[in-house]
C-alpha cells in the first residue's frame, strides 16, 4: 500500500513538473508578443512569475517534497511556500492581465464578461476567500483530513491544489495588483486581513497544544512554531502593498501651477 502511495505521489509530481514548465514557458512568450503591440511588459513582473512557478515546483517536487511527506515540520515549510508565498508572487505577476493582453479582442471582451459574473464576485469577495483559505486549513489540520492525505493520492492531490488556490485567490481579494471582478473598500479588506493573521496565528497555536492525527507532539509543536513565525514576512509584505495602496489612493494629487498668459 506504501509502495503504491509513493509510486502515486512520484507521477503526479512529473505531472506537477510537466504543467509548470508550460505555465512557465506561456508568461514570457505572452509578454513578448504582446509587447510588440502595447506598451512594454515589465520584466520585474517576469521575475515575479519565474519565482512563484520556481517556489510551487520545490513545494510539489525535490527534497523540501520528500521531507514533507515524511516530516510535518517539512510540511510547514511546503505549506508557507505554497500557500502564501507563492500566491503573492504569481499575483504580483498579474497574470490575468497579460492574459486579457494576448487574447483577441472579441476572445478577451467575453473572459472579461466572465469575470465579471456573480459566481466570480462571490469567490472573490475578501470573506469568501477567508473562509476558503483559513477555514480550509482548521479542517485540515484539527480532523482526520491530515492523516487521510498521507494514505490516498487522490487527497494529496486535491489538498495542494486547493492551498495554492485558496491562498492566490485570498491574496488576490486583499490587494488588487491584477483584474479584480469587484473592487471593495480599504477598511473592509484591512479587517479582513486582521481576521486572516489572527485566525492563522491561533491555529498554530493550536497545532501546538494539540497535534493533528498522526504527528508526534515534538513535530506539532516545531511545525506549530514554522507556521506562527515562518509566515510573518509574507504577511507583512501584503500588509505593505495594502498599507501603501491605501495610502496613494488618498494622497493628494499634484496639479501643474497655471502660468500667467
Amino acid at each position: 500500500m506504501e509502495h503504491h502511495l509513493q509510486s502515486g505521489i512520484a507521477g503526479l509530481e512529473a505531472a506537477a513538473v510537466i504543467l509548470l514548465f508550460f505555465t512557465f514557458l506561456f508568461y514570457p512568450l505572452a509578454a513578448a508578443l504582446t509587447s510588440l503591440r502595447y506598451k512594454a511588459w515589465p520584466l520585474y513582473r517576469l521575475f515575479f512569475w519565474s519565482l512563484g512557478i520556481f517556489t510551487i515546483a520545490i513545494s510539489f517536487t525535490g527534497p523540501l517534497a520528500d521531507f514533507a511527506q515524511t516530516s510535518f515540520v517539512g510540511h510547514m515549510w511546503t505549506h508557507l511556500l505554497l500557500g502564501m508565498l507563492a500566491p503573492l508572487l504569481l499575483v504580483l505577476a498579474m497574470p490575468t492581465t497579460l492574459l486579457l493582453r494576448s487574447l483577441p479582442i472579441r476572445v478577451a471582451r467575453k473572459v472579461s464578461s466572465l469575470f465579471k459574473s456573480r459566481v466570480i464576485r462571490i469567490l472573490s469577495n475578501p470573506i469568501t476567500a477567508f473562509i476558503l483559505n483559513i477555514g480550509g486549513m482548521y479542517v485540515l489540520y484539527l480532523t482526520s483530513l491530515f492523516e487521510w492525505m498521507h494514505q490516498s493520492v487522490f487527497v494529496y492531490a486535491v489538498i495542494h491544489v486547493h492551498v495554492f488556490l485558496a491562498g492566490y485567490l485570498f491574496t488576490a481579494s486583499i490587494i488588487y495588483v491584477d483584474i479584480a471582478a469587484h473592487r471593495l473598500g480599504y477598511l473592509f479588506r484591512s479587517i479582513v486581513l486582521i481576521l486572516s493573521l489572527a485566525a492563522h496565528k491561533i491555529l498554530s497555536k493550536i497545532i501546538y497544544a494539540h497535534p493533528p492525527a498522526g504527528v508526534s507532539r515534538g513535530e506539532a509543536e516545531t511545525g506549530g512554531m514554522v507556521m506562527y513565525y515562518g509566515g510573518d514576512l509574507i504577511e507583512l509584505a501584503i500588509i505593505i502593498i495594502l498599507c501603501y495602496q491605501w495610502y496613494k489612493s488618498t494622497a493628494p494629487r499634484k496639479t501643474e501651477p497655471v502660468k500667467d498668459a
